[in-house]
């Protein structure tokens, strides 16, 4: 004969499993390089709890970081990875993971620099974003010193691109950001002497291959190409050059001349590069064409960013607003401050924040003609990062601290 406290043993374990996994935190979509997905600057699809107004219970916690840092956070799981510099002649190189939940630091790693640590003083050695693969983290830093780590901080490969390089730098300082695909971590070093893009084998760092490119300063990031075959599109003053990231083979070329900071916005397979302008590249297998371009429309330090059939972009006291299919300006909405953060989106609605520190909500769609800012922040510190975002939150990081902007039911 069963006894009926054997019944409900399995039932009270079931329970139990139930129970606990209702007590672990919602996993967001990953945020795994600048910009995020692909470089585009549009969460996931899936981030609708990301807050469309801002309050003082909107800050979740923030976390305060050593010396400067102009990268922007990138969120693996839930841990918010971030690199800093430090020390009067910024040699001290930082990499952080921080707790998403929690704001507390798992771990933290320190190297010193073998670059040139000289920048301009708007900017700083901690410069470039990180990137990952969700396994591995790669950080560059302005001295081109470049560091292999995985999820728990053990340093896996390091490679000081000075030693190998030694006049890949410029007195102002490099900025552009790394990215992963294909298995391989493709580096763009452009400046006014030794200019080169490599890809890297992710598993110790070794060169793929490495392409001379022109002597010119350059601050934009690579954006990737999803399709047949994956592209990875290089910005410069030449223009765009799309290569292969596994052999960097050149595939087509772009060659009317782009800006040098904001970098290109991505929507499906057109690419809206500051160019004269703004520039509507299509590409189609190995070919690119132009389909239009506004002269009038002319993003300055902030990246420009497309979703739902439009572009988004800061000049000067505005936001302005341009169809994507001909570029016509749809609308304006004025805001106040300077802008070199980029603006991302989520949920419906653009996110920017301002040099002094102030972050503002703006819904964008497509039926409201003209849209109202809806939230508006003060962290009261600058700001010149794009903000990440993932899990229903915003990762914000000003020359201080790093900042978790939320909802305060989630």
């Amino acid at each position: 004969m069963i006894r009926p406290t054997m019944h409900r043993r399995p039932l009270r374990l079931l329970l139990l499993a139930l129970w606990s996994l209702l007590l672990v935190p919602c996993r967001g979509a990953d945020w795994l390089q600048f910009r995020g997905p692909s470089g585009a600057g549009v969460a996931d699809p899936s981030e609708t709890s990301v807050p469309v107004t801002f309050n003082p219970g909107s800050v979740a916690w923030k976390l305060p970081l050593p010396g400067r840092g102009l990268s922007s956070p990138i969120v693996i799981g839930n841990q918010v990875v971030v690199t800093c510099s430090s020390g009067p002649d910024q040699d001290r190189l930082h990499i952080f993971a921080i707790d998403a939940a929690t704001g507390k630091v798992r771990w933290e790693r320190r190297f010193r620099a073998t670059g040139r640590t000289m920048t301009h003083s708007k900017t700083n050695v901690a410069a470039p974003t990180p990137c990952s693969d969700g396994s591995r983290i790669f950080a560059l830093f302005s001295t081109n010193d470049l560091f292999c780590l995985d999820l728990q901080g053990n340093l896996l490969w390091l490679r000081g691109l000075t030693f190998d390089y030694p006049n890949a730098s410029n007195s102002l300082g490099l900025a552009s950001s790394p990215l992963v695909t294909e298995n391989t971590l493709v580096i763009q070093s452009e400046n006014d002497s030794e200019s080169f893009v490599a890809g890297l084998a992710i598993e110790d760092g070794s060169n793929r291959w490495i392409k001379p490119r022109r002597k010119a300063a350059n601050w934009t990031s690579a954006t990737v190409l999803k399709g047949n075959p994956t592209t990875v599109a290089l910005q410069s003053t030449s223009g765009i050059l799309g290569i292969a990231p596994a052999t960097g083979s050149e595939l087509w070329e772009y060659r009317d001349g782009a800006s040098t900071i904001p970098s290109a916005a991505l929507s499906g397979a057109t690419l809206y590069v500051p160019s004269f302008g703004l520039t509507a590249l299509q590409f189609d297998g190995g070919t690119v064409k132009k389909i239009w371009r506004n002269e009038q429309a002319r993003p300055k330090t902030s990246s420009p960013v497309a979703d739902n059939g439009r572009i988004y972009f800061p000049e000067g006291g505005v936001v302005t607003a341009v169809r994507a299919d001909n570029g016509e300006r749809l609308w304006k909405t004025r805001v106040q401050g300077d802008f070199s953060a980029s603006p991302v989106i989520a949920n419906g609605h653009l996110y920017l924040f301002s040099e002094n520190g102030t972050g503002f909500v703006i819904p964008v769609d497509p039926e409201v003609k003209e849209p109202a800012v809806s939230g508006q922040i003060e962290l009261n510190e600058q700001v010149l990062c794009t903000p990440a975002i993932s899990g229903g939150a915003i990762y914000v990081r000003s020359d201080a601290h790093l900042w978790k902007l939320s909802s305060p039911a989630s």
